[in-house]
């Protein structure tokens, strides 16, 4: 079968003089505009750094690395140290994620693999737009219903419970008001378990049909085909949705700041009030009059950039070591 070869067939044809295909005349203009956007990508990123670096460099090389290492934050004495917002930080992010992901990884699996179509697809848009709440709206429910209930129910039952002295009397002591760490990190968890669910549901479903098929055909149960077959199909692009969530619990900024006390002080147990790097900046940045508030201010962001590379960082190099897929 002959046909007259097309225009852009041609183009193809004629290479230079290494054997490379040559581009059309006009192409110049598409790959121009796509390298500008990557140049304006850096730049921005460039200038993001810079505008930190620069906007906190009076706080750090005033206090020098105790800056990090230090709790004290006193605007009146323009002491700053930024440990307790960072450590509220990992804390509140690293338990929302260990909440979130297995109920994730639970939610993605019933509606890929045990719910019927017809209602999962229902179910699945109910997720999706747990995705679209704003984070003030999770803050207020937080404050207003989390809060007291979990006091009331949770936090003053476990007081009086334990016995004085004992190791758990420290993991569970605190003022019994329900805004602590704990708290935080069960919005945190509720805020960040549909983006993770939505998009394992999403990886779950790119399983080849035959795969499962014939896990089935050879006598797997259910449970035999979710963890030997589909999750280490999707394990690399997995990570990525873990991270995703995590990213999201790292940064959140109004939830948090509703509910976690906005303590500076270093969290003795689960419920003692405490703050993170983006609660600090939410409620001081504002009422900053100081250069030097304001220097410890910016340099706390360029801490929560920071903490938000290493992690893409160590995402990456975690797929960089996984397998095919």
């Amino acid at each position: 079968m002959s046909s007259s070869p097309t225009v852009a067939n041609e183009a193809l044809r004629v290479s230079d003089a290494q054997g490379h295909p040559r581009a059309p005349r006009n192409d110049w203009l598409f790959r121009t505009l796509c390298l500008t956007a990557v140049l304006a990508m850096m730049a921005t990123l460039i200038g993001l750094v810079g505008s930190l670096l620069s906007g906190g460099w009076l706080a750090l090389s005033h206090f020098g690395f105790s800056f990090f290492t230090t709790s004290t934050w006193d605007p009146v004495a323009d002491q700053y140290g930024a440990a307790a917002p960072i450590v509220g930080t990992l804390i509140t992010a690293f338990l929302a994620l260990v909440f979130a992901l297995p109920v994730a990884v639970g939610v993605a699996v019933f509606l890929v693999e045990i719910c019927p179509q017809r209602i999962a697809r229902s179910l699945a848009i109910a997720v999706e737009l747990l995705a679209g709440i704003p984070s003030i709206v999770y803050g207020m429910w937080g404050l207003f219903v989390l809060a007291p209930w979990f006091a009331q129910n949770v936090q003053i039952p476990l007081m009086t419970w334990v016995t004085p002295g004992s190791w758990l009397e420290k993991v569970v002591s605190g003022v019994p008001n329900g805004a602590n760490i704990f708290t935080a990190s069960l919005i945190l968890a509720v805020m960040i378990l549909p983006y993770i669910a939505a998009i394992l549901r999403e990886l779950l479903m790119s399983v080849p049909s035959h795969m499962r098929e014939a896990a089935y055909g050879l006598g797997c149960t259910p449970r035999e085909v979710v963890m030997r077959i589909m999750l280490p199909y999707v394990r690399r692009s997995a990570i990525g949705a873990v991270m995703l969530g995590l990213g999201r619990a790292l940064g959140e900024t109004m939830a948090v700041t509703f509910i976690i006390g906005n303590s500076h002080n270093f969290p003795g147990s689960l419920f003692d009030s405490g703050s993170t790097i983006s609660s600090t900046i939410a409620n001081e940045f504002t009422e900053a009059t100081g250069d030097m508030h304001i220097s410890a201010l910016i340099a706390l962001g360029m801490v929560l950039f920071m903490i938000t590379f290493v992690t893409i960082a160590i995402a990456r190099l975690l797929l960089g070591r996984g397998g095919p897929k």
